[in-house]
């Protein structure tokens, strides 16, 4: 099968791979629609401490049911499916505090096992799931947005909540829309281009404003501050800006990808002064589901959302978009 692959940091190929074997509780997945994540940069990067090397990226996917194994019961070929991409030991304390996303043994699709930037991925049948008659484009998104529910359960946004985001591209643009969703009155989002605000706006958020006129607007949006002030960038200078537009006793949530040795720096006085709570959100913690749900609800406008698509071949090229277009939001190859 023809695979992309990163074989050390900054060094990718195109090459062809045997398929995955599948043991008695996997099946066997035909990929149709693969995107590139942050998390897939960072591991080009060599900024990923989980990932293993060489390895097949891709963990945001979709496809069709090839095979399955002799255990598999609610799936058969032909079906149209997607996966979470993380897969726990369901043995360790953590597993068994029913925190699977920090299993002390846990296993990733795309980070420390081949993923879906390739023909064909293997998966266990317990972390698939039906995807119906949703486009495969669509059903490639449902673990971004998974990631953005585990982050909703973490951070708990009330009703009437005033929630500033920064940086608009698609992960910026799902939290923003799943805040809404859940309840917020008012959700405001920054960023350095222009154009992903003007996305932003089709979207209906409250207010779209370029980073360099954030300072001297957010008063007058927000005057005693932000209930929850959430990053979507994983840029270290910016989170370090989110405790200055929380209000006292508001919530700082880091959801973007960070580089593993980042470091930031906040004022402690700052944070036991006004109360401030940071809340951090790993990956997707069985939020599949809900993740579903709120797609096929049409309370998540994923139109906008996959601005390119590309055959596998052109995986350099999908990664250079993914890194340095500004006219970009999700990069999906398509197989």
């Amino acid at each position: 099968m023809k695979a992309a692959r990163i074989v050390e940091p900054g060094k990718t190929e195109v090459v062809e791979l045997s398929q995955p074997q599948i043991g008695p509780d996997d099946l066997l997945i035909q990929v149709k629609a693969a995107g590139i994540c942050g998390t897939d940069i960072h591991i080009l990067k060599g900024e990923y401490a989980l990932a293993r090397f060489p390895m097949v990226p891709g963990h945001e996917f979709s496809g069709e049911v090839v095979a399955v194994g002799d255990n598999v019961t609610r799936f058969k070929s032909g079906d149209r499916v997607t996966a979470d991409p993380n897969i726990p030991c369901n043995r360790c304390e953590s597993c068994q505090r029913n925190e699977p996303n920090q299993c002390h043994n846990l296993a990733a699709i795309g980070v420390t096992r081949d993923g879906a930037f390739a023909e064909y991925v293997s998966a266990p049948e317990a972390v698939t799931f039906p995807i119906g008659d949703m486009s495969y484009s669509d059903a490639a998104l449902i673990e971004p947005l998974a990631c953005v529910v585990w982050g909703l359960k973490r951070v708990q946004i009330q009703a009437g909540d005033r929630v500033l985001v920064f940086g608009a591209g698609p992960m910026g643009a799902l939290l923003a829309q799943a805040v809404s969703a859940a309840g917020a009155s008012q959700v405001d989002i920054t960023d350095v281009v222009p154009w992903r605000l003007s996305v932003m706006e089709e979207l209906g958020v409250t207010h779209a404003v370029l980073a360099d006129d954030l300072s001297k607007n957010a008063k007058a949006f927000a005057p005693q501050g932000y209930d929850v002030v959430a990053d979507a960038t994983g840029a270290p200078p910016v989170i370090q800006q989110a405790a200055d537009y929380a209000r006292p006793r508001g919530k700082i949530w880091i959801f973007g990808v960070a580089p593993d040795k980042a470091t930031v720096q906040f004022s402690p006085y700052e944070i036991f002064r006004k109360d401030l709570s940071i809340i951090g959100s790993f990956a997707v913690n069985r939020t599949f589901h809900e993740s579903i749900m709120m797609i096929r609800s049409g309370k998540i406008n994923l139109r906008p959302l996959v601005s390119h698509q590309l055959p596998i071949e052109d995986f350099q090229a999908g990664l250079r978009l993914a890194q340095e277009d500004p006219h970009r939001m999700k990069v999906q190859y398509t197989l």
